[in-house]
């Protein structure tokens, strides 16, 4: 099994939702792995194991931030998207009722009203 040392940011999305599930309310010391890298300098990081990957997941004050807004950043990420595709199903369907309408250019003569 691989161990992978990595910023929360270059997480693939389902790792990602895979920490959000194991620190839905942060994480605590018992948490923490410290890790000193060849230059000396001290890492700290939590654990995230996959089936072949065990992540090790920098800690940062930017990581306690994407924890604790993750769920409100899902629900505006879902809610724009929700209002793309109605706008683009409103577009498709005003295209569709104007290419439906028979017309022979004059819009006084498309009337059926008889003066």
């Amino acid at each position: 099994m691989k161990r992978v040392l990595i910023d929360y940011k270059k997480l693939p999305h389902d790792v990602a939702a895979l920490l959000i599930d194991l620190y839905p309310h942060g994480y605590g010391d018992e948490d923490l792995i410290v890790l000193k890298k060849p230059n000396g300098e001290i890492v700290e990081a939590v654990e995230i194991k996959t089936d072949d990957t065990i992540y090790l997941v920098k800690i940062s004050q930017s990581l306690a931030n994407f924890i604790s807004n993750f769920e409100e950043t899902i629900e505006r990420e879902l809610e724009n998207s929700a209002v793309e595709e109605t706008i683009a199903e409103v577009e498709a369907s005003s295209n569709q009722d104007s290419e439906n309408e028979p017309s022979d250019g004059d819009p006084e003569t498309d009337s059926d009203e008889i003066i």
